[in-house]
């Protein structure tokens, strides 16, 4: 009887525990105050680690989403960065995702871990190329958006146009939760809508002309928009937006607020058999993320898991997808950037690290007992394909190495060619090859150059396997193998590639494949 009593208040506790979880990403497009905006909702937060209840002291302890020399250097974000910390009642993971266009497939792999997006919009700029495509992948996941339009402090569009530019260029209904009282050099505050309080950032009389505006614009905004409705933000359909100044902490702590009340708690995840419900009992974690070398010190490798459902224990051992192996779960680690605490245990919807040296892949599933694998992480075909050049050939193992671990990072995909000639690294922007050649020679000592290839075009190829192999040999030297040993063409153009796939109608060319997921 003790026991079932026991199970039952297990039973409970993780359902709590799970329904206090916010995991989030801030989406926005280069320069919309996205980076400015994590580190005041951290520090709104409190700063605090989670695994230890740690509490920042004043400026002694600087957030920095952005840990890597590169990043620092540039002033960009190239790698997603995990903080969790606790707010209002609630254990937020939020993942600061790379900005930049060239990053795309790290964004969206990290896309793949979160229950919801804070879309940030620059209030001069409105919809940038970068936002849309973002939003449109949280689209394809039926992700819900919480739109905060930044910058309010400055020059910026009328708000009415900012909300109709949100409403018609990507067919979201608006539901302001907060109103600007005036913009740029007169911006004074914000209004809430749901308690009617002024929130004030300057002292305001009733006859200030922004007070007697206010009361023009709100009977414009209760009269044209809708309230806000849980059931269509949830669906992704609607989203509540929040005006403010990320730079002046203005609107950040309302929009904390918002996400404690009705952020979504964690949700279900697709898997090949079967859709894994968060509050199931059974453990089950997929990994969407590695970083190696966050600690240079002592040259680790982390993998970035979220946790799907039930709840994780420091030791527990692990059913490997992939492998079908055990999986021993010693360490498993919180995140705050790059300072860690040991997680003892976490729930569905936490991120948790797990150091390993080269078990764990992007894409593979952790499971307690039962055997099933995730769906929904992609590589994409690479738009840009360069061969390696080695300035010192005495370093060529240390360089097969390195590539081979960067690889299954995901700073670029790896092609081996079947000729025998030097690999071939592909990417979706030039400055991926910036920060491999950059951390090839900060972080393994070894210096590369890049060379022109003759092929623009890079696809999988899958089919009979008699005759897979017999284009193969044809075609020897334009096909590659790609990082988990499948077979990869290497076009000259996107003709060679429509001609090559009509003289072979038997075999199938893919520009995209799972992870984790045999695409034959």
């Amino acid at each position: 009887m003790s026991e079932t009593l026991t199970d039952t208040a297990l039973s409970a506790r993780i359902s709590d525990e799970i329904a206090r979880r916010r995991t989030f990403a801030i989406i926005s497009h280069p320069d919309a105050g996205k980076t400015t905006l994590t580190e005041r909702i951290l520090r709104a937060g409190g700063a605090i680690q989670m695994a230890g209840n740690v509490r920042a002291k004043g400026e002694r302890r600087r957030t920095r989403s952005d840990w890597m020399g590169i990043e620092r250097d540039r002033g960009i974000s190239v790698v997603t960065s995990v903080m969790t910390f606790e707010y209002g009642g609630c254990i937020f993971n939020l993942l600061d995702t790379p900005g930049h266009e060239d990053f795309s497939e790290d964004t969206y792999r990290t896309l793949t871990a979160v229950d919801c997006a804070v879309m940030v919009i620059d209030a001069a700029k409105g919809i940038e190329a970068r936002t849309r495509k973002l939003f449109e992948i949280c689209r394809l996941r039926d992700i819900p958006i919480v739109t905060f339009i930044n910058k309010m402090d400055r020059e910026a569009q009328d708000s009415f146009a900012l909300l109709d530019e949100i409403g018609s260029g990507l067919a979201l209904d608006t539901s302001p939760a907060t109103w600007p009282i005036g913009r740029a050099a007169k911006f004074a505050g914000t209004y809430d809508l749901r308690t009617r309080e002024v929130r004030p950032h300057e002292t305001l009389s009733q006859s200030d002309e922004r007070m007697t505006t206010l009361a023009e614009e709100l009977e414009l905004v209760e009269a044209a928009l809708p309230p806000f409705d849980r059931e269509s933000f949830d669906a992704g359909h609607l989203t509540p937006v929040f005006f403010g100044s990320a730079m002046k902490e203005i609107g950040v702590i309302d929009l904390l607020d918002a996400l404690v009340a009705y952020g979504p708690a964690p949700r279900s995840q697709p898997s090949e058999s079967r859709v894994v419900a968060a509050d199931e009992p059974d453990m089950t974690a997929l990994v969407f993320k590695i970083q190696a070398n966050m600690d240079p010190n002592h040259r680790d490798r982390m993998a970035f898991a979220r946790i799907c459902s039930g709840r994780l224990t420091r030791g527990m051992r692990l059913r490997h997808g992939r492998t079908g192996k055990q999986f021993a779960l010693h360490t498993p680690q919180f995140f705050f950037a790059r300072d860690r605490q040991l997680a003892e245990e976490a729930f569905a919807g936490d991120v948790v690290g797990i150091p390993n040296h080269g078990t764990l892949r992007i894409g593979d599933t952790l499971t307690e007992t039962e055997d099933l694998r995730f769906t929904g992480v992609p590589h994409f075909a690479p738009e840009i394909l360069r061969r390696v050049r080695l300035d010192d050939a005495m370093k060529a193992k240390k360089l097969r190495q390195a590539l081979v671990e960067l690889a299954e990072e995901g700073v670029v995909q790896l092609f081996r060619p079947q000729d025998g000639l030097p690999p071939i690294v592909g990417v979706v922007g030039t400055l991926q090859l910036d920060v491999l050649q950059s951390r090839l020679k900060g972080e393994y000592g070894v210096a590369i150059g890049f060379e022109s290839t003759p092929y623009t075009l890079a696809r999988w190829v899958t089919g009979d396997k008699a005759k897979l192999e017999t284009f193969s040999m044809v075609n020897r030297s334009a096909m590659a193998d790609d990082i988990d040993g499948d077979p990869v063409f290497l076009a000259s153009s996107a003709f060679m590639m429509r001609r090559m796939a009509e003289q072979n109608p038997d075999l199938a060319f893919h520009d995209i494949k799972q992870i984790g997921i045999d695409i034959g």
